[in-house]
């Protein structure tokens, strides 16, 4: 089957199925709701922060507060893409269609992508300009040094997150599983690892760390994280890169 006919039947059946719909639906939603909340909470307590909290107050990424729970539905969204043709059992029948497994999985991928990649970055300006509206006096301009740069990173770090859960949910084949490896990695172990002193120095390697930075315009007093934003979101592409190369040597190798 030609390369553009996996795409339309890709593309066919992520809008057919409804909970991939909703999943980001409520990405965009908890998103900008959240920052809008967390936003007016700023705003009102900006007063009373410490000379510290000030200097390093960031506006823009205060906007972003709600991508800790969005990313959420993208990783759901990730899993669901890939792993629902597996619990249903209609994994047999796509590739009876598609022989070629590297190009079954990677149209899927690349569908599944440039669709996160669109509600990533509608999110990442929503989130921030409804976010800037709200902090009033505090807000910030699309225009200041780094600010463009902080929201179309805030797009690529959510769909990077939709696709690294495709590629462990393509090793992992149980949307489960999955997520029972991914929300635990994400929730609990990147977030211990990055706020024990014995560990910083590896948590801010993990992939949510790392190119969460992009977001960041003013960095904390006394930041010494060894990248940048760029570097950050590099170090994040890297693990995106190892687990779809993951699942394609997995999905090319077993039964389905």
């Amino acid at each position: 089957m030609a390369v553009t006919q996996v795409v339309r039947s890709e593309w066919t059946k992520i809008r057919s199925v409804a909970s991939t719909v909703w999943t980001l639906s409520v990405a965009v939603v908890v998103t900008v709701a959240l920052g809008m909340l967390i936003s007016a909470l700023s705003r009102n307590e900006f007063a009373s922060m410490s000379t510290r909290d000030r200097l390093s107050f960031d506006p823009t990424f205060t906007s972003f507060a709600g991508m800790s729970l969005g990313q959420l539905a993208m990783i759901v969204f990730g899993v669901l893409v890939v792993s629902n043709e597996y619990s249903t059992g209609m994994i047999r029948t796509s590739l009876a269609a598609v022989p070629q497994r590297g190009t079954f999985l990677f149209g899927k991928i690349a569908v599944a992508t440039a669709l996160a990649l669109v509600v990533g970055l509608t999110t990442a300006f929503l989130a921030f300009f409804v976010g800037q509206a709200v902090l009033g006096d505090l807000r910030a301009s699309i225009g200041d040094p780094g600010v463009l740069r902080a929201v179309i990173g805030g797009g690529l770090y959510m769909t990077l997150i939709a696709t690294f859960s495709m590629g462990v949910a393509a090793m992992l084949r149980s949307p489960m599983l999955s997520l029972g490896v991914l929300m635990p990695f994400f929730f609990l172990v990147s977030s211990i690892l990055g706020n024990v002193s014995a560990t910083e120095e590896v948590g801010r390697f993990l992939p949510d760390q790392a190119g969460s930075t992009i977001m960041q315009v003013v960095p904390p007093v006394g930041d010494d994280t060894p990248y940048g934003p760029w570097g950050g979101l590099g170090i994040m592409v890297l693990w995106v890169a190892a687990a779809l190369a993951g699942g394609y040597v997995l999905v090319k190798k077993r039964d389905a």
